[in-house]
């Protein structure tokens, strides 16, 4: 499997720095970028709309800059997530400006738009769609994405139900594209572990909001640095949409994390959950099960350090 440059280079580990609704800034993507990873936000996070274009025009600064001051180690490609439901009334917009800084890699989210993967393609930018089954893989590709994120059992936010080993196995035998992999990744042996299974990039949200740059409250990454698998909780209560989320964050929104209400779907709210009493993402915390792997808040740096040192560990054992 080949990988398209702006996938394959730059990089000191295969890894994307998964686009984490709030918490993902330009401080966030910088520090994964200059560390050797993709970093990626959502589009959503510049509020309102118009600093969207602050934000690129600082992110892509940046990486100039950082390219300059070190040609021998230059910056990984970032990325930029777009909801592309019919519900977000910002797409058309948010595609606008990242087409004037032509943003090289989209990740589309919950729905897949030929008209939108056509808009990327023209100036030159790659797409990836996130799916959870099969099923949407097929159509993401057919509808015209490069490239595919398999979002299995165990990641946080908007996850699936599927095993990595039954998902990955079932688009590789059909797909050979770009293909990341989320889901409970969160050390260096799961990243070639990913790429065992077939993938050729790990996906990794939940341990990057226990890191300086994050933009979380300091709570939200301190719980997020002692929690385990045991403490995430899947349910759709807060946007319409099933999720993994913190158990402790439930319980301090007064709610019995194992006795949830079911939501209807119908009701799906991709943004705040504004509508909603309960505030998903900013009081509800999103993660997932791989977090026993983070001990504490750290600099993105020594987090993909840490990363990098497991990863060549695995790639060594016999």
């Amino acid at each position: 499997m080949t990988l398209p440059a702006l996938l394959r280079g730059r990089l000191r580990i295969p890894v994307v720095g998964a686009p984490l609704f709030i918490i993902s800034n330009p401080a966030l993507v910088i520090a994964e970028c200059t560390s050797g990873i993709i970093g990626s936000f959502p589009a959503l996070n510049a509020r309102p709309a118009e600093r969207l274009a602050e934000w690129l025009a600082e992110i892509t600064s940046a990486l100039a800059a950082h390219d300059c001051a070190h040609p021998d180690r230059p910056a990984a490609s970032f990325a930029v997530n777009q909801i592309v439901h019919r519900s977000n009334d910002r797409l058309e917009h948010d595609l606008g400006i990242c087409a004037e800084f032509k943003v090289p890699i989209t990740i589309t989210s919950l729905g897949a738009r030929r008209e939108v993967n056509d808009s990327i393609h023209a100036y030159g930018g790659i797409v990836l769609h996130d799916i959870i089954n099969n099923g949407f893989a097929h159509k993401a590709i057919e509808k015209g994405a490069d490239g595919l994120i398999a979002v299995s059992a165990g990641a946080g936010g908007h996850a699936g139900v599927q095993s990595p080993f039954a998902l990955v196995h079932e688009i590789r035998e059909w797909f050979d594209g770009p293909l990341a992999l989320s889901g409970a990744i969160s050390n260096g042996r799961s990243i070639r572990a990913a790429e065992v299974l077939g993938a050729d990039l790990a996906y990794i949200g939940s341990a990057f909001i226990a890191t300086t740059e994050a933009n979380a409250p300091d709570a939200y990454k301190e719980t997020a640095a002692r929690s385990a698998a045991g403490d995430i909780v899947y349910t759709n209560l807060f946007t319409g949409v099933h999720g993994n989320y913190l158990r402790q964050s439930i319980l301090a929104a007064g709610l019995d994390p194992d006795n949830l209400p079911v939501s209807d779907p119908s009701t799906m709210n991709f943004g705040s959950g504004r509508d909603s009493a309960y505030k998903a993402w900013r009081d509800i915390w999103g993660a997932g099960q791989g977090l026993a792997a983070v001990k504490a808040v750290v600099p993105v740096a020594a987090l993909v350090e840490r990363l990098a040192r497991e990863y060549a560990g695995a790639r060594a054992a016999p």
